[in-house]
């Protein structure tokens, strides 16, 4: 393709399909989340951050190996592509811990909050210092 023409629509599919896969977007809301973690003071962004990283590990496992044509293990007939069902089992108790520490981080949150009454890391290390 030359510089200056357009793509038709059968190619831009063909492309979408080839780059927007599971694992791409899993890697981009997985630097999404290590951004929010990263570079934000506020802790709830922090939080929202690594909830962020933990849906984007999830959607990673589930689709690394899934394939179109895969049907699921329940009934089939001999010779036909299953799913594997080991990923999504361990993807459902990653749910379910991902929801717990949720949990517990917006617990402690709430703790740090009324005890320094900033949601910003820095002032509440500083606060923190201040009350040694």
């Amino acid at each position: 393709m030359k510089l200056g023409e357009y793509m038709t629509l059968q190619e831009l599919h063909t492309l979408s399909v080839e780059v927007i896969t599971g694992e791409n977007v899993a890697l981009v809301l997985f630097f999404i989340g290590v951004y929010g973690l990263t570079a934000r003071r506020n802790i709830i962004k922090s939080i929202i951050g690594l909830g962020i990283m933990q849906a984007a590990i999830i959607l990673f496992f589930v689709t690394v190996n899934a394939s179109v044509d895969d049907v699921p293990p329940i009934g089939v007939a001999i010779g036909v592509q299953v799913a594997d069902p080991v990923p999504q089992a361990l993807m459902i108790t990653a749910v379910v811990i991902g929801v717990s520490v949720t949990a517990v981080s917006l617990t402690m949150f709430i703790s740090l909050f009324h005890k320094y009454g900033s949601t910003n890391w820095n002032k509440v290390k500083r606060k923190r210092r201040e009350l040694r």
